[in-house]
This record gives structure tokens, sequence and C-alpha cells, in this order.
């Protein structure tokens, strides 16, 4: 559990990284916890879920979970649609990080994933990085080293309800997204190759908008195939940490989510496959949209894509990535 001076409280768990609550003051003072979990590590470990975890080795879809690495071609487990989405069905969500914490605020994780781990290669080790500063935001700095040529994308998978209810749908959360652009996808939620404009088109969040106001608007094929948004965004910020990315705000609670990172996406994913049949803290069912992810990333199936930011690691280089979650009240 990290705290910090101002009340705010993270709990984090070495199983998949993940991230268990995070409690912040909403606009009457009162503390919500506005991510979805289970309350027994015996849930996360039984019930398959994504919920908090820090997903490696690559989040999102790689095509087919095909890749070629210097002409050797890489066959990569399917567990989605083909494709092998955040590292497979025994990705890192399921695997269990050696937990260092520094102090109160501070929490290093660190995974060795040997080579061939889910058919990726090299020797990797990553390290999670989770700091809570006194400004109510959660650091998240990923680094990893490899001892042969592999893909690396790292990124948190939190399904926040800024309300504090995730028995209601977020889908009045407000939304803000820095971006101009975004990478369609097929039927089976890969990517297409294409970055297109979200101008005059339901993928549009520049001005900031209700996550709900298209989200069933199934005449926009990509929302027909997302069942819902499940899209990478292309963000305008060009790497720099201090511009915003995306921003989430619940009306009920007052509650804001600044996102800020040095990746060039942003994966939206708006809990389309929630069923109910999870049950989640208290009790809870968590149904269809009751959350929306933010997840800072390289575009999804980039191994495929050279056009696209290379997801390359080499031995000799360490891969860095942060993610700023920033949280404050809206009264």
């Amino acid at each position: 559990t990290l705290k910090n001076k101002a009340g705010m409280e993270v709990c984090i768990t070495n199983f998949g990284g993940r991230i268990v609550s995070i409690m912040v003051p909403d606009k009457n003072g009162e503390m919500k916890d506005v991510v979805l979990g289970f309350d027994s590590i015996a849930d996360y470990i039984n019930v398959p879920s994504d919920f908090g975890a820090s997903i490696g080795r690559y989040a999102n879809r790689i095509n087919q979970g095909k890749m070629v690495l210097d002409s050797d071609t890489i066959q990569l487990p399917k567990n989605n649609f083909g494709h092998c989405l955040h590292g497979g069905p025994k990705g890192w969500q399921y695997q269990v990080y050696e937990a260092n914490p520094i102090d109160e605020t501070t929490l290093e994780l660190t995974r060795f994933s040997p080579d061939g781990d889910a058919n990726f290669p090299g020797n990797l080790t990553a390290k999670v990085l989770f700091k809570l500063t006194d400004d109510n935001a959660i650091d998240i700095k990923y680094s990893a080293t490899t001892d042969k040529k592999t893909v690396i994308n790292m990124t948190n998978h939190s399904y926040f309800n800024l309300s504090g209810n995730p028995s209601k749908a977020a889908t009045d959360h407000i939304l803000y997204v820095n971006a101009d652009n975004y990478t369609p996808v097929d039927q089976t939620y890969m990517t297409t190759g294409e970055i297109v404009p979200v101008k005059d088109t339901p993928m549009d969040f520049t001005t900031p908008k209700a996550v709900g106001q298209d989200i069933t608007n199934f005449d926009f094929i990509q929302l027909k195939y997302g069942n819902g948004y499940d899209h990478n965004w292309v963000l305008n910020t060009n790497g720099d940490i201090k511009k915003l990315a995306a921003k989430l705000t619940s009306p009920e609670s007052g509650i804001s989510l600044d996102v800020y990172t040095n990746e060039p996406g942003i994966q939206v994913y708006t809990g389309n496959f929630l069923d109910g049949t999870a049950k989640g803290k208290k009790g809870i069912v968590y149904n269809q949209r009751a959350s929306v992810c933010l997840e800072t990333q390289h575009y999804p199936d980039s191994p495929n894509k050279p056009q696209w930011p290379s997801v390359i690691l080499e031995p000799g280089q360490t891969y860095n990535s942060e993610c700023i979650f920033k949280f404050s009240v809206e009264k």
C-alpha cells in the first residue's frame, strides 16, 4: 500500500504487477476507489482478467501471433481472434513480479522473462516503478534490458470508474484525447496499418464529450468492429510527458484523471467485453462498459508495421516508458 501526504492510497499486488485499488477524494472529500478489481488474490488467479495489470512483453495485439526478427519468423501464442493479445494466455498479468518496497510512496517490481518466454526471444529483465506523488499522481516508469534482439511494449491495464460506483456504466464520463488521428481495425480488432483522422467521426475526442455519446453508433463501422471503443489513438504529444495526452472526468464524483506519457499512442477501451460474469470488489457485478481503460503504448502490431514507431529492443539498449495518472477534483 502506497500512501501520500494528501491521504491518497494505492494498493498493488506483485501478482501480475496489478493496481488493486486507488483511493482518491471526490468533490465532497469522500474517499472513493476508482479502479475495478477483486477482493482476493484467488479471484485474480482464477478469474481471467487484465484488471490493473502491468502488461508484457507486448501490450495489445500482434497479428496472428507472428513476427519476423532478422529473417527469423517467430510464432507467439494466440489467445484473441487468432492474434497474440497482451503477451498471450500466460502473459505477465498472470506472473509473479519480485517486489521491492522502497519507501511508503514507492514500489519497484521486477520480472525476469527468460529467452523463449511465450516464444519471445531474449533473456529480458523488466522493472516497473510505481511512485505516488504528493500531488495525487501515480507515476509509473517501465524499463527493460535484453541479451538478444526482441520487442517490448508495456502498459498498465487499470479499468477506471471515477464515480467510485462500478455497478453503473462509465459512459457518462467525459473524455478528452489529445489525438487528431487513430489506427482503424478490422473485425478481429487488428490494426489495418492505416492512420486516419478522427475529424467528423465518433472517434473525435479533441473536444471533450461523454464516452457514451456515440458509442453505439454502429453505422460507423469502427464502433461496430470494436463493439464500442477499443482503439489506439495517435497522440499529438510527440513523446512529451509534460503535454496532456488524455483526460477523463466523472460528473457524478467530480474526480478527474489526467494522463501523461512519453508513448506515441493510447488505447481507449470501454469495457465492451465485461458481461456481468465477473464479480469484483464488494461483490459488485461488472457489467458491460463499467469502466474506461487508458493504456499508454506503442501502436498495436508494430512489429509487423515497419512504418510505425519501433518496438525493437537491442542488447545494450534500455527500454524506457512512462505513464502518469494524475487525479484531481473538479468542483
